[in-house]
């Protein structure tokens, strides 16, 4: 299947000269795009770059609440009750929020407590385990409270906190925590009592097998989070691609995804006398501003040959297989361009197909040899360790044999570690210890 297509000469001389005028225009991701633009607007008074990233996000905002609203009144009218539920769903609580909106009576019914409390919160870490001193607490508290506020006074105060939400929060340590989601759940007494025996001795739980509460117990164990601060942790911020890859019975196409592309509206010329400072200052700044406007179309240009050209080089992957060797030097030669603008232009890029969405550079593994790449050796080793002997986890050497054996490749053994590190893989020593926590069979 041939997807290229034929770029005439004089686009191929348009796009050169635009890209090595604006080339921060085309290393830019999708996301910086619009500050990148704007950096170019501070010295031009007459272009006004629009957000699409902006828009885009605030029409999905719309929508969301909107959703929202139509399920809060499907349950029951314009309540009060609902409209709370509805800011709930609109906006995240932060867990600091969440934790002060429960140092409240019957819990927390003096000041003294109250204060105690929310200098507790003061010092959870990020994980949500408590990090701070009882007795510099006491001393801060006692003179903020001017009373007498012992460190034992702030443990206790500390212990109720096994009573919020989320279950765990403000424990010691991850045993602690384990204790305190325990005590949340309802849990029938003889699987509590099981479940407190292999707390107790986790690193040897399997000595509790032959006790039929052992799986059950693990069950409810499997089920604490760790840390309990687990659903608060910072999201990582959503990835735009710049490349859409779309099979629609069984044919590929690609598209730019322009939807997130920040617009330029450039204002209207001013009438001024012809042979005035003025008006060839306006002249330029205006012709500035339109060729700010080719160079976001040469962007797209560029990016949708990359698209074109991935999909023909990697049409295996994109049907299931794997990414094949390819190098920066391949696409600079269809292009005429040197491999430093190619990796200006697949720099902070991303590609959404059926299988995932993949960083650009991802395409263009190292290869190994001629028919292997290091991207294809990252899946074998992956592959491996998941189907591994739990019991005997395959060591680096162990694995580097295989490859070996499998493409025929020469390496050494650190190269297997690096790889390893890389997908987030722990030594096999290290991952012998995880799978003990597991429930077997």
């Amino acid at each position: 299947m041939k997807l290229r297509t034929q770029t005439s000469a004089t686009l191929k001389a348009k796009l050169s000269s635009t890209l090595k005028s604006w080339l921060p225009i085309l290393q830019s991701g999708i996301g910086d795009l619009e500050e990148t633009l704007n950096g170019f607007g501070l010295e031009n008074p007459y272009f006004e770059v629009k957000s699409g990233i902006t828009d885009s996000l605030s029409a999905q905002s719309a929508v969301h609440k909107k959703q929202c609203k139509e399920k809060m009144r499907g349950a029951k009218g314009g309540s009060a009750e609902n409209d709370g539920i509805e800011q709930f769903c609109i906006q995240e609580e932060s867990l600091e929020v969440m934790l002060l909106r429960q140092i409240e009576p019957p819990l927390f019914p003096t000041k003294n407590s109250q204060k105690i409390a929310k200098k507790i919160i003061e010092n959870l870490d990020n994980e949500g385990y408590f990090d701070g001193d009882c007795a510099m607490i006491a001393q801060a508290c006692s003179k903020a409270l001017e009373a007498e506020i012992s460190a034992s006074e702030v443990e206790k105060i500390r212990l109720r906190f096994a009573y919020l939400e989320p279950p765990g929060i403000g424990a010691l340590n991850v045993m602690e925590s384990f204790r305190f989601q325990l005590d949340d759940l309802d849990v029938p007494s003889d699987v509590y009592g099981m479940c407190m025996e292999i707390l107790e001795n986790l690193q040897e739980h399997t000595k509790f097998k032959k006790n039929p509460l052992y799986p059950k117990a693990m069950r409810v164990i499997q089920s604490f989070k760790n840390p309990p601060a687990l659903d608060f942790f910072q999201k990582e911020a959503a990835v735009i691609p710049d490349i859409l890859v779309l099979e629609d019975n069984n044919n590929i196409q690609v598209q730019i995804n322009d939807r997130y592309y920040p617009s330029i509206l450039i204002q209207k010329q001013e009438k001024a006398n012809k042979n005035s400072i003025q008006d060839a200052f306006i002249k330029t700044k205006i012709k500035e501003a339109r060729d700010l406007v080719d160079a976001l179309e040469m962007r797209k240009a560029t990016l949708y040959k990359i698209g074109l050209m991935l999909v023909e080089y990697q049409y295996e992957f994109f049907k299931g297989g794997e990414i094949k060797p390819m190098t920066l030097k391949d696409l600079a030669e269809e292009f005429g361009h040197a491999p430093s603008t190619i990796s200006r232009a697949i720099s902070n890029k991303y590609l959404e197909c059926a299988r995932g969405i993949f960083p650009l550079k991802n395409f263009f593994a190292t290869a190994i040899d001629e028919d292997t790449s290091n991207a294809t050796i990252k899946d074998f080793v992956a592959e491996l360790i998941r189907n591994e002997n739990k019991q005997k986890p395959l060591s680096d050497s162990k694995i580097l044999k295989l490859a070996a054996e499998k493409f025929k490749v020469t390496m050494v053994r650190r190269t297997i570690a690096k790889y390893r590190l890389q997908l987030n893989i722990a030594s096999s020593s290290e991952r012998k210890k995880l799978y003990k926590m597991q429930v077997e069979g």
